[in-house]
């Protein structure tokens, strides 16, 4: 199933994906609901929160929704562009809660199908955590692992995805395609 006007922007930390989400969201030039999964747990969480949304269009939208995006996906408008922003703090909150994977893979499902009922855009952030060091613990691992599965789905449940380093973003094919 692939949603309609779908993007995802993939990459790691500080490579420009926030940035290039609201430029593309900023640039489609009709209303923006902005879904924030992020909550302010210690004194880093709550400046990231704070520089982001000095970043944003203060017209928009912002709907903070750290365990059910799909929910508030479900209920933006019709006529807005969502950009969703991000599914690694998401997936990050649903471990710490303790989902098992396979309900976090259930609740990517239902994130999917509701984004292909859209007709306007939609654009997903994620990081891409797996080019690192070897996480050192096994919930380091897991979250790489669970995040590097849950970034596959969402690339490959959407129309488009971009790899996003130095502030660039690098278009990502289907692996049918390279052949």
């Amino acid at each position: 199933m692939t949603a309609q006007l779908s993007t995802v922007l993939l990459g790691g930390a500080r490579s420009g994906k926030s940035e290039l989400a609201v430029r593309m969201a900023t640039s489609w030039g009709g209303p923006v609901t902005m879904i924030a999964t992020a909550e302010p747990f210690d004194g880093d969480m709550s400046e990231r929160i704070a520089r982001h949304r000095l970043d944003r269009p203060a017209d928009w939208t912002v709907v903070e929704e750290p365990l059910d995006p799909s929910y508030a996906l479900h209920n933006a408008a019709e006529d807005h562009l969502v950009l969703l922003d991000c599914l690694t703090v998401w997936v990050g909150t649903l471990m710490f809660r303790d989902y098992a994977e396979v309900d976090i893979h259930a609740r990517v499902q239902t994130l999917l199908t509701v984004m292909s009922r859209r007709t306007t855009p939609t654009i997903v952030v994620t990081n891409e955590v797996g080019l690192g060091i070897h996480p050192e613990t096994d919930m380091g691992r897991q979250y790489r692992d669970i995040l590097g599965r849950v970034n596959q789905r969402m690339v490959a449940g959407t129309d488009r995805a971009y790899f996003m380093v130095a502030g660039r973003a690098l278009p990502l094919l289907d692996g049918a395609d390279v052949w």
